[in-house]
């Protein structure tokens, strides 16, 4: 595969003040960062934190380090957008060859612009110098089938200032022609991953921005068709249709009371939630019992799926009751 075509500008935040709404223009879900189902706090290991971003790195040496940040008010990058959340990613390079530090989010369905221009933008800025933020995609085939192997397409780095400013890369996807599609529905993507530090070993794919140490803080991730980058809107447009686009790929009951009442032998209690949101498939589940004083013995042993029974094993119960949370994820499985 070719390296796609590109060209990387530079904007100020002269990018325009309210964004108009215009839902699905942006292919980004919670590109402002206001969604955080999980309520991370920090983390070093790649996981996902806030809703549908996931930090990736590893290497002998190296870590990076991702937290949450909330903006003074009025210091939000754009000007009649006040945004509240913004993410903060800090990279201690070491100096080993295979160190990799990258944020991402998967798109869903592997489809999404293929053999157009499109054009990303963020706003960034940095603790110190002059580092660099490269761009790089991937397009995943899905499950089921003989689907094609990924394709990754490194497109371009910018070098950003310490102050906040609008970048933007517009570049050209590569076609599907000649690709298969697997044929497990909605498990195609595609991926955007923002390198922040790269040894050697992947120098082509991260365009050689090489070891940095430094703090990152970025807001405001747009994708979208086109040459040109609009003025940000999140991808639905409201705080409520982007927590629904969110729960597609994970969502959380919170706590609740999910079973309650006697027993002398050992009993199977059906427990119902539901769900919200359609998730993208068949979720995967965890759930936390939290015991709660003065409603005697919580149950113990309790085991659950998807669909089936909430077993308790309260042989020796009496007048037990229990705070469930239920946690459902799709989004591990991209």
């Amino acid at each position: 595969m070719s390296r796609a075509q590109l060209t990387s500008t530079v904007e100020q935040n002269s990018a325009g003040a309210a964004a108009p709404f215009s839902a699905g223009k942006n292919k980004i879900i919670n590109g402002d960062f206001n969604i955080n189902q999980r309520n991370f706090t920090s983390n070093t290991t790649s996981i996902y934190n806030f809703d549908r971003w996931v930090q990736v790195n590893g290497g002998t040496t190296g870590t990076l380090t991702v937290t949450p940040q909330v903006f003074t008010a009025g210091a939000a990058p754009v000007a009649g957008y006040e945004s509240s959340n913004f993410v903060q990613c800090i990279t201690a390079a070491g100096a080993s060859v295979d160190t990799y530090a990258l944020y991402e989010q998967f798109i869903e369905d592997v489809r999404t612009f293929a053999g157009q221009t499109a054009t990303i933008s963020f706003w960034a800025k940095a603790a110190s110098g002059t580092p660099k933020i490269a761009l790089e995609i991937n397009q995943s085939f899905g499950t089921g089938g003989s689907p094609s192997s990924n394709v990754l397409t490194a497109i371009s780095a910018v070098t950003i200032s310490t102050s906040w400013t609008r970048y933007t890369i517009t570049f050209t996807v590569p076609s599907l022609t000649g690709k298969t599609i697997g044929t497990t529905a909605n498990t195609s993507c595609l991926g955007i991953f923002l390198w922040l530090s790269s040894g050697t070993n992947y120098a082509s794919r991260a365009s050689s921005i090489g070891l940095q140490n430094n703090t990152f803080q970025i807001w405001g991730v747009q994708l979208e068709s086109g040459s040109v980058a609009t003025a940000f809107t999140t991808a639905t447009g409201t705080v409520q249709g982007e927590l629904a686009a969110c729960q597609r790929y994970y969502q959380s009951t919170g706590a609740v009371v999910a079973w309650q009442g006697n027993t002398t032998s050992g009993s199977n209690y059906a427990v119902f939630v539901q769900l919200p949101v359609q998730m993208r498939a068949i979720p995967s589940l965890t759930i936390t019992n939290y015991g709660v004083s003065g409603f005697g013995t919580s149950p113990s042993g309790g085991t659950a799926t998807v669909g089936a029974f909430l077993g308790t094993n309260a042989a020796t119960s009496t007048a037990s009751a229990a705070y469930y949370q239920f946690t459902y994820k799709t989004d591990a499985e991209f």
